[in-house]
């Protein structure tokens, strides 16, 4: 999810392109990129470049096609004002959207090059933008370049239709063409192209999965950072359970092609000779009105296998990993899928997705214990679906790359959004993200001790991107996993003596018993 209001920016399509020596209000800086001069803004600390091209407007004939390069521009152009939103309801119907944000500390220079960190967004891969996250705070203690990336969202982002190439992937090359122009422009900002970590949250580490598993994406960085997504889901069928989201990570291409043709014949585009041309005249509004499928595909140049198999293969790409789940992942989508908050509802949810199993699952979980019968929904949620899945890919990493898993676990955490039906957030699906990025437009800052826990946060996170190990001088120790390990080393992120260091993450989610649930089913 993303953590910033849906506001539309200023497209830097069309922004100024300045003679150089002309400084447009306040301190500026230039640097040269392989398409042209830019001039940034520039503080005691830092200096930040905005709606940066990486490839060309996807508009018109390339609507649904790969990305192209950017087209190189004469004199220094302003990179002031962050990119459009890439169009998504509500917010944005601008196409004209391949852009990125780059913040770099002020101790960086060629010559003196850091780490870089490429960020991409979550939000489902429906909503969003890079310039949600402000990271400014997060460069400058990190002593990091910070990347922040838009990419096609939605039907535009992951639409597949036989007349097209690479159906269902465009998002997904969306951002492998920024990690390109990272690898070709980062040591102009003072990056080190051959230190890059791509790193995301939701969506966003849902898409770093995507990438892990993409044979284009080879060397094209070096360590990753997933927060609160799974790359491979449970087996629930084989457990005798059906998921309370109900959806699978990845989509073929044939299901991709077959929906977008149901589509297409919905907006008078049937006819397979001129479907596409036809899809292509189509306004934006009248595409974002139709229901998409915003999950990556494969069966196509960017992802060629399904990645479920790539991962449990051991094919992804060996880099190290640092991942995790906040401690209440349930809270948020059990607020969005179950309106009726009552007992009744309660025990019918469990009994539909649990089946004979059930009664087990309501005596592990009253509500007596959590509050609700819509929290107690929401523990089951976060300790099946999300925690006890979140192990099993530990593990599934941990057997062929350095691995360090965390739980973020402050119950406190800022809400960035409203839940519905008196669900209390506690430690929710993206409340980590306020302890990486400055979300102050939409929650309340950081109060001192919580303020501590985002300086140990971001510490771990860009000593990772640093070193592939996320210890440091004045860290709480964070042991790896070992291989092989069934009871995962777990790093508890939360307040307080004792809040940072080894979390039983088995005990606190009830492992033992979704295993003994699921086992020999």
């Amino acid at each position: 999810m993303t953590a910033a209001t849906l506001m539309t920016t200023a497209s830097p399509a069309a922004a100024a392109v300045t003679p150089p020596g002309r400084h447009d209000g306040g301190p500026a800086t230039t640097v040269r990129t392989d398409t042209g001069w830019l001039r940034g803004t520039s503080a005691k600390d830092h200096r930040i470049f905005r709606g940066v091209p990486y490839a060309a407007p996807p508009v018109g004939e390339l609507r649904w096609r790969s990305p192209q390069p950017a087209a190189p521009w004469q004199g220094v152009r302003a990179a002031t004002v962050s990119g459009d939103r890439c169009a998504q309801v509500p917010g944005s119907d601008s196409e004209d959207c391949l852009y990125l944000d780059v913040v770099v500390p002020a101790s960086a220079s060629p010559a003196r090059r850091k780490p870089v960190v490429v960020w991409l967004h979550g939000g489902g891969l429906m909503t969003g933008a890079g310039s949600d996250n402000d990271a400014r705070r997060l460069a400058v203690r990190g002593d990091v370049v910070v990347v922040t990336v838009n990419y096609r969202l939605g039907i535009l982002g992951f639409y597949g239709h036989p007349g097209l190439e690479n159906s269902g992937a465009y998002g997904t090359e969306d951002q492998q063409a920024a990690l390109r122009w990272v690898a070709r422009n980062a040591a102009a900002f003072g990056g080190d192209p051959g230190n890059v970590t791509l790193a995301g949250e939701s969506a966003g580490s849902h898409s770093v999965c995507a990438q892990l598993a993409s044979p284009s994406a080879a060397g094209l960085f070096h360590r990753a950072i997933m927060q609160s997504s799974a790359c491979r889901m449970g087996d629930f069928a084989a457990a005798g359970v059906t998921s309370f989201l109900g959806a699978p990570l990845w989509i073929p291409r044939e299901a991709y092609e077959g929906y977008g043709q149901v589509i297409a014949a919905g907006l008078g585009c049937a006819d397979p000779a001129t479907a596409v041309a036809c899809l292509r005249g189509k306004p934006v509004a009248e595409l974002l009105a139709q229901t998409p499928l915003p999950l990556p595909g494969y069966g196509n140049a960017v992802l060629p296998d399904d990645p479920a198999k790539v991962f449990a293969e051991g094919r992804f790409h060996r880099v190290p990993v640092l991942a995790g789940t906040t401690r209440d992942e349930g809270t948020l989508f059990a607020s969005l899928l179950f309106p009726d908050p009552g007992q009744e509802a309660y025990e019918a949810a469990i009994r539909q997705h649990f089946g004979d199993k059930a009664a087990a699952v309501l005596a592990k979980y009253p509500p007596s214990a959590h509050g609700s019968p819509l929290q107690a929904l929401a523990a089951v949620m976060s300790d099946f679906e999300w925690t006890w899945v979140a192990r099993d890919n530990t593990k599934m990493f941990a057997r062929h790359v350095p691995t360090y898993a965390y739980e973020f676990a402050d119950r406190t955490a800022p809400p960035l959004f409203p839940l519905s039906n008196g669900v209390q957030p506690l430690a929710f699906h993206s409340g980590d993200l306020s302890y990486l990025f400055d979300t102050s437009s939409v929650a309340a800052p950081l109060n001192r001790q919580q303020r501590r826990l985002s300086d140990t946060i971001m510490d771990y996170w860009t000593r990772f991107a640093a070193t592939g190990n996320p210890n440091g001088p004045g860290l709480p120790r964070w042991q790896p996993v070992r291989p092989g390990d069934p009871t995962p080393y777990v790093q508890g992120l939360d307040l307080g003596p004792g809040g940072v260091g080894p979390w039983d993450q088995a005990a606190a989610h009830h492992l033992a018993f979704w295993d003994e649930l699921t086992a020999g089913s």
